[in-house]
């Protein structure tokens, strides 16, 4: 016996003995607790829920809400021992992982924008770079333009080679 279960039971042993004539509806909720926390659902997903809990009983939700088996079923969930359905469990599991991936998919997107900018920069570098080299390129093809071009007392000597 698992000690969520014990406390289930502890639970609804002081809630009979408080309530000694506890209705047929109240005892059914009570049954439909204990299945759907052993995983055992009959007509529901079985997942822990209100609603399920009075579709397992075959009641109606409002009767759930006003029975007194309503505060036990909480005192019960709000044990830090207690047990809960494996659906429950795997519902939680799934919301987690999805947490986590979104926040890995914001770190990646983050990245990815930095690598963006990072390469923009470069750009702009590369692009300044080769303007500076063709710069040069471009005084020194005029020089020698002006160069070829006899000019009054000016001697042209031959390039050397």
């Amino acid at each position: 016996m698992t000690t969520g279960s014990s406390t289930t039971e502890t639970v609804f042993a002081r809630l009979v003995q408080e309530h000694p004539n506890l209705s047929e509806i109240h005892r059914r909720v009570m049954r439909a607790f204990e299945e759907l926390t052993h995983g055992r659902p009959q007509t529901t997903d079985g997942s822990l829920t209100v609603v399920n809990i009075a579709a397992e009983a075959g009641v109606g939700r409002a009767s759930c809400y006003r029975s007194p088996v309503a505060a036990a079923i909480k005192e019960i969930l709000a044990a830090p021992d207690s047990r809960r359905p494996e659906v429950d469990e795997l519902k939680a599991e799934i919301t987690r992982l999805r947490k986590a991936e979104q926040a890995l998919r914001g770190q990646k997107a983050a990245e990815i924008r930095e690598l963006q900018e990072t390469v923009a920069a470069y750009a702009n570098q590369i692009q300044v770079l080769a303007l500076r080299v063709a710069e040069p390129e471009d005084d020194n093809d005029r020089l020698k333009a002006s160069l070829r071009q006899p000019r009054g007392t000016v001697a042209v000597l031959p390039m050397p080679r």
